[in-house]
């Protein structure tokens, strides 16, 4: 049997409690879903050769999330409570990578998110190209879900 490896275009976010809007759900791109291990390097005395290299913690990226802008929108009103009013309320979201019967492949599940940034593109009257706003969120950790 042949494996074809899934494509990347055909996705939605869900953010819990947050918005039912299919637009709140729509994103052009998402990035930020990687993880590392911070390492600590210890030099055992008396041995040069090497470090000794130990793991301290897991570490994650701020999750970027772009799309056309959405005037009216339940998803850019909690985030400008967070950036205007310094009111913080962490929500959990889904990303989920879907088939072609728009069922879900994988899906990563994102703890505790909060808006740190949001922003929009320039406004450029010589371009003719939709305007995509930008919001980047700090998360505790994610976890697969197959």
């Amino acid at each position: 049997m042949t494996y074809y490896p899934p494509v990347s275009f055909h996705f939605k976010v869900e953010f819990s409690g947050l918005s039912d809007q299919e637009l709140d759900m729509q994103f052009q791109s998402v990035s930020g879903l990687n993880s590392e291990i911070e390492i600590e390097e210890v030099i055992e005395g008396g041995e040069n050769r090497f470090k000794h290299a130990i793991p301290l913690r897991s570490k994650f990226s701020n999750l970027v999330l772009k799309r056309g802008l959405v005037p009216n929108s339940q998803l850019i009103d909690w985030c400008r409570k967070a950036i205007e009013d310094f009111e913080f309320r962490p929500i959990d979201l889904t990303i989920k990578l879907l088939n072609d019967k728009h069922e879900p492949l994988i899906s990563w599940s994102v703890v505790n998110a909060l808006p740190v940034k949001w922003s929009i593109e320039d406004l450029n009257a010589m371009e003719s190209k939709i305007m995509i706003e930008t919001l980047e969120l700090r998360y505790n950790y994610f976890k697969v879900i197959k």
